[in-house]
């Protein structure tokens, strides 16, 4: 099977970055595919979060909770490990424990053209992660500290673009209920693909402008920016196989503890680590690990997740 064509649009726009090509799509262009794939993610998520919810649910959002909270420790410790000040390591962990919304809606489309099945209630699951690692980094660089807004940074997680749309998603899919809501299914079945490529090609092309900081930050941050995505899509799996989870929905589990933040986790930093470089965040999540696990890591946790489960695991 070739190249899924949403890939390519990606490979594309980082190219035609990094060849300085005048090709840019208009800001307002961006800000409105990246609304309709969180709202898209949501409704569906929220729709078949009705139908499949139980105690056995509960029990994994409890699970995947605890995963949100273990990533950016281990991120951690091995940012510490590799040199990196107090401050812009907890900073970058936090990245790194959240998700990307973005991946998820690749692997998404990755399961769907393969046909294998995967549990539709996985959204619940972005959501959930997103949160728990922000507040881990923050306690990773100061501590319980008075000095910190609670409330202010609070707003800024809850009430962040990405939570509040797949949050909205969520609720508005679970009380419209499937039949309800099959008027607005284009917009996570037919319409998807289609706006996941114009997202992907803006996203190659800013991207292509990340990588030039690598001059500045070297082999450290490109070893631990390959390197931890590979740690975590392990773990993700495992724990997607204690879960039970299918083939489908464990290699979404193992790409989702894979991915890094590039949207939430920026914006609630900025309010709560305003002494923390932006750039060793933004190079790492979004100029590295992005790009390594479209191109190359969904296959490769997809391929882990068969093994695991193959063997019994």
């Amino acid at each position: 099977m070739g190249i899924d064509p949403v890939v390519l649009f990606f490979v594309f726009g980082l190219a035609a970055g990094l060849l300085k090509s005048e090709l840019k799509l208009p800001p307002a262009l961006y800000e409105t595919l990246s609304i309709v794939l969180l709202l898209a993610i949501g409704l569906h998520g929220g729709v078949e979060l009705v139908e499949h919810a139980s105690l056995t649910l509960l029990v994994q959002a409890l699970m995947v909770l605890g995963l949100g909270v273990c990533l950016p420790l281990l991120a951690f410790v091995l940012l510490r490990g590799l040199r990196f000040d107090r401050i812009n390591a907890a900073a970058v962990a936090a990245h790194y424990g959240s998700v990307s919304a973005g991946t998820f809606a690749v692997v998404v489309a990755y399961l769907v053209s393969r046909q294998i099945a995967f549990e539709s209630y996985m959204p619940l699951f972005v959501a959930i992660l997103e949160i728990p690692a922000i507040l881990v980094g923050i306690v990773l660089a100061k501590g319980i500290s008075r000095d910190t807004h609670w409330g202010e940074l609070g707003r800024e997680i809850f009430l962040g673009k990405s939570i509040m749309l797949l949050l909205g998603g969520l609720i508005i899919g679970a009380v419209a209920g499937k039949e309800a809501i099959k008027p607005l299914e284009p917009l996570y079945t037919s319409m998807f693909k289609p706006v996941l490529a114009f997202f992907l090609l803006e996203m190659g092309l800013i991207a292509s402008g990340q990588l030039g900081s690598l001059k500045q930050f070297g082999l450290r941050l490109a070893t631990f920016a390959l390197l931890m995505p590979l740690l975590g899509a392990l773990i993700g799996a495992l724990l997607g196989c204690f879960m039970d989870l299918s083939v489908g929905g464990t290699a979404m589990l193992a790409t989702l503890a894979a991915s890094a933040s590039y949207i939430a986790v920026p914006a609630a930093l900025r309010l709560a680590l305003p002494q923390a470089n932006p750039s060793l965040s933004l190079t790492a999540s979004l100029g590295i690990t992005f790009p390594f696990n479209i191109l190359i890591g969904i296959p490769l946790y997809h391929g882990l997740a068969e093994r695991l489960i193959a063997w019994g695991l």
